[in-house]
């Protein structure tokens, strides 16, 4: 079965973010991944001694996609309910316990959502800092369960580096699970996430090999790597610890047109891996949709949802680079079958601000094809987007 910048760039928008999304204050992780939907929440206001308080979202109803500020979105097709469900981030203003968590929007069509309510808030218990952000949560279907797939960091836990202006801390993608997709999710391991302790990673997602062995993909940060990787570890079949060692999937900057952009300058090279999910093919072959920066048609950097292939059909590979599948700043993709049987891909964008976007895709055995963009399921195509400035800029 299959289961499938800069840095001063990304200060400065680690700091918008968390300021959209309600956190504030010197303790705040750095959440370049997450955004909240602020048209849907209550203000925070003030408690006893000047506590934070904190109230549930209000769930609406008949929600476009152009209305749901989102990040990283995963949706996930429940046959059982014949419900779509949207997952994203919930800062902890909004969960209801002032700690970061997972929240959810549903839908029978993809047209309308109703939402958002919460599957998911941090413990006080775990390696993680609860009051800081849930990044790219996704749910997953597994021997009769659901499983939550998060980031989460510890920023009090720094990390060895090489590199000062790049403090490493500690993140990492934890699993939880539940008896059904709306939660609640428990985490299955308290102590330490399942990758390894001086590892800073994210975007971790399930992969379930041919032979019934369960896999976490992850990004493994450029922030520590400066060219990001992808990486795999083994799972126990219950999901609740590490099988073995981590392998090494491939590195960033093997993607040819990120080498065919790069021109002569002073500025430091970072190359960044996001956003991992894998797919098989109806000839068999297994790809891997991943997200990074190039150079738009405006010369700055756009996030951008590219795709990779694996020559052996296995895991481990080799894994080539495939052409670049949707740009102008749009990225963090995964890909799942509408009940009417079409393969549709879920992105964000734009990067800041971001809102959900859909595309009917063409499974084409070698690869993939868009086939078209679902205006009536995501409002009109967004003019070219300026993306980031390229460091220096």
């Amino acid at each position: 079965m299959e289961l499938s910048l800069s840095l001063a760039f990304r200060t400065t928008l680690r700091i918008g973010l968390a300021l959209a999304s309600g956190l504030t204050g010197a303790t705040v992780a750095p959440n370049v991944h997450a955004q909240t939907p602020t048209p849907t929440t209550t203000p925070t206001t003030a408690g006893p001694g000047g506590a934070m308080r904190t109230t549930p979202p209000d769930v609406r109803t008949g929600l476009r996609l152009p209305e749901i500020q989102l990040h990283d979105p995963w949706i996930l097709a429940d046959r059982s309910t014949r419900t779509y469900y949207l997952y994203s981030s919930a800062s902890p203003r909004i969960t209801g316990q002032g700690r970061t968590g997972t929240l959810y929007y549903t839908s029978k069509d993809l047209a309308t959502w109703e939402g958002p309510r919460i599957a998911f808030v941090a413990p006080e218990s775990s390696w993680a800092d609860p009051k800081v952000g849930a990044w790219a949560p996704e749910v997953h279907e597994y021997q009769g369960k659901y499983w939550l797939f998060t980031t989460l960091h510890n920023p009090k836990q720094r990390l060895a580096t090489t590199d000062t202006t790049r403090p490493n801390l500690w993140r990492a993608t934890v699993i939880a699970v539940s008896d059904s997709p709306a939660g609640p999710f428990t985490l299955t391991k308290l102590d330490a996430p399942v990758t390894p302790r001086e590892f800073m990673t994210l975007d971790g997602t399930l992969y379930v090999d041919r032979a019934g062995a369960p896999w976490m993909v992850y990004a493994h940060e450029w922030i520590q790597k400066v060219d990001g990787t992808m990486e795999a570890i083994p799972l126990t079949r219950d999901l609740t610890a590490a099988a073995g060692e981590p392998i090494h999937l491939f590195k960033a900057s093997d993607a040819p047109w990120l080498n065919a952009q790069m021109t002569p300058s002073t500025r430091e090279n970072h190359y960044v891996t996001d956003g991992p999910e894998l797919f098989r093919t109806k000839r068999g072959m297994l790809l891997m949709l991943w997200a990074s920066y190039m150079k738009n048609e405006l010369g700055r950097n756009g996030y951008v949802q590219t795709l990779a292939r694996s020559k052996s059909g296995e895991l481990k590979g080799p894994w080539e680079q495939l052409e670049p599948l949707v740009g102008n700043d749009s990225g963090h993709g995964m890909l799942f079958r509408s009940f009417d049987g079409k393969l549709m891909l879920v992105v964000h964008q734009p990067f800041q601000n971001a809102r959900g976007k859909l595309y009917e895709m063409e499974d084409t055995g070698d690869g993939l094809r868009v086939v078209r963009y679902r205006e009536d399921l995501s409002g009109p195509p967004l003019p070219a987007q300026r993306g980031q400035a390229p460091r220096g800029q």
